[in-house]
């Protein structure tokens, strides 16, 4: 029997585990000695939405977290969340350009950030957009000319011993603002509340024109986190490690929402490392990890991947990008996650709406993306005629129910372009829904290469050369031809030690594939181009492709 609709806010989540779990573990950073029960973490939310309450943050006021999976990361969110204000979450990876267009574009009163990340120094960064905070000596009561909505600049150190930057306000003072605010005030805020209120803004990756705000409620995000957890039969005696980033739906609805609405305890790591997630696991004896296919290929080639006990590991979710059948069966058998699920889904429907559960087949978890998740309908669709299509039939997959988004941010014309008039979600996905339920995502609408008039589904290709034993990843793209429109191309990264020829990569594909799907190209690399969520960036592989190769003019090519 369907479970019904949680009709509650993130707060009243939080403050049900403080009631109910008490002094069990919420959330532990191993790398920091950090330990949290659920009365501190809700106690720590509270601290949180006080300071933010002193800063003049009102409820549907917009707060933005740059940051890898910080702990200020998840009280921001919880804080913001108890006085209604919106969550603004920003990609790890983003340069002055992106950062200036999304504060703008998301019309944000706070940035709660970090030192940085990879090539990217946040506080450089920031000063430069920023230049009258060092005018003004002051990162709060800010009045900038580029964005004259966002007001208040708070710095989080990773520890007590980093140095704060000049002229910033340090997350300690910031919390150190909220002895001002009553619990009287923070109550009467808090009583405001309503569930099918937007609590979040998530921007998309951006792949085509620019990234767009999705607006979510708290009924979308805590019904699917906690469905998420049901197909998991997660429990307050799970133990979550979490290496995928909170900024992305995968970290915020799949992980935390997945683990608050059922009590379990929280494990993050604060960006992805396999040596540490594997640390993590063993050191708390988590029973859950999630990741993308990319993260569980990393943990199982580690060098020591033998060495940790991982003994304690029931379930988890692979998810984010296509998951590769052989991986799958690896972190079945090598690191005993015997009830691990697929799911599928896009940051406009919260993002999960097909997922298997851990009573499927083997077989089933590893061919499809499972059954329709609980109060969402799903049709496929003619992409052309918007026919509803039947067993076995490809079409776009389009989605109605709770979880679809309320909007693009201040994006009328988008989103009416992506929900239409019967308030069915247009995934852009390709897939088609077996006889049983169970759906297979066969590809993007724009990722299918057209050959001559033969339509080829990248995935097919990907899933063959996932079989050799000397790929260790692959993605297939469609690059410009002349002659036919588009070529195939594979982008191949071998296991270590091992080598290929492009010709040997071709005949492996030609002994096993109609002739038209061999690639024309093949490309050794030793990384794809990825968004900070581990999304692979398939328009980017084109544009470099197309250097690469100089099929600027789509001159004719001879094929194989």
């Amino acid at each position: 029997m369907t479970k019904p609709l949680l009709m509650k806010t993130v707060p009243e989540i939080i403050e049900y585990n403080a009631a109910a779990y008490g002094a069990r573990d919420a959330l532990v950073y191993v790398d920091r000695g950090l330990r949290l029960s659920h009365i501190e973490l809700d106690a720590m939310a509270n601290r949180t939405a006080k300071a933010l309450l002193a800063l003049g943050v009102k409820k549907g006021d917009h707060v933005a977290i740059w940051a890898t999976n910080y702990p200020e990361w998840l009280y921001t969110f919880l804080g913001a969340a108890k006085i209604g204000a919106i969550l603004v979450t920003v990609n790890t990876n983003y340069k002055i350009f992106e950062l200036e267009y999304l504060m703008r574009q998301s019309d944000s009163k706070v940035l709660v950030f970090m030192k940085g990340l990879k090539d990217s120094h946040y506080p450089e960064i920031v000063s430069e957009l920023l230049p009258e905070i060092a005018k003004q000596g002051n990162s709060l009561n800010l009045h900038s000319e580029r964005l004259p909505l966002l007001n208040h600049i708070i710095y989080a150190p990773h520890d007590e011993s980093e140095a704060i930057p000049e002229n910033y306000t340090s997350w300690q003072a910031f919390m150190a603002l909220g002895d001002t605010v009553s619990d009287e005030e923070l109550a009467a805020v808090r009583s405001t509340l309503d569930c099918m209120e937007i609590i979040n803004m998530q921007y998309t990756s951006g792949t085509t024109g620019f990234p767009k705000g999705v607006m979510l409620t708290h009924h979308n995000i805590v019904n699917n986190g906690f469905f998420i957890g049901e197909n998991m039969r997660f429990t307050e005696d799970d133990r979550l490690c979490i290496p995928v980033p909170f900024f992305h739906c995968f970290g915020l609805v799949l992980a935390i929402m997945a683990a608050l609405t059922h009590g379990a305890a929280m494990m993050p790591v604060d960006h992805y490392s396999p040596t540490a997630v594997l640390k993590v696991v063993e050191a708390e004896k988590c029973t859950a990890l999630h990741g993308v296919p990319t993260m569980f290929i990393f943990e199982l080639e580690h060098p020591d991947f033998e060495k940790y006990d991982l003994s304690s590991l029931r379930t988890g979710i692979m998810a984010g990008s296509p998951c590769p059948i052989k991986v799958m069966q690896d972190v079945l058998e090598k690191m005993g996650m015997s009830e691990i699920v697929i799911s599928y889904g896009q940051t406009e429907s919260s993002p999960v709406t097909t997922m298997t559960n851990t009573e499927d087949s083997v077989e089933k978890r590893v061919s499809t993306v499972g059954r329709v998740m609980p109060h969402t309908e799903i049709k496929i669709v003619d992409p052309e005629t918007g026919e509803t299509l039947g067993a076995n039939q490809q079409g776009e997959l389009c989605v109605r129910g709770y979880c679809v988004m309320r909007g693009y941010y201040k994006m009328d014309e988008a989103t009416s372009s992506a929900i239409d008039v019967g308030g069915w979600l247009h995934s852009g996905d390709l897939a088609l829904m077996d006889e049983d339920g169970y759906f297979k995502i066969t590809g993007r609408i724009k990722d299918m290469i057209i050959r001559g008039g033969e339509n080829i589904y990248p995935r097919e290709i990907e899933e063959l050369l996932y079989t050799n034993p000397k790929v260790q990843d692959v993605q297939v793209i469609g690059v410009p031809s002349k002659q036919f429109g588009e070529e195939v191309m594979a982008w191949v990264i071998l296991r270590e030690g091992e080598a290929m020829t492009e010709e040997e990569c071709k005949d492996f594909v030609r002994k096993n594939m109609s002739r038209h799907k061999v690639p024309s190209f093949i490309h050794f690399t030793d990384s794809f181009p990825m968004t900070a969520s581990g999304k692979i960036q398939k328009f980017k592989m084109r544009e470099m492709a197309v250097e690469l190769l100089q099929l600027q003019n789509a001159e004719a090519i001879e094929t194989a």
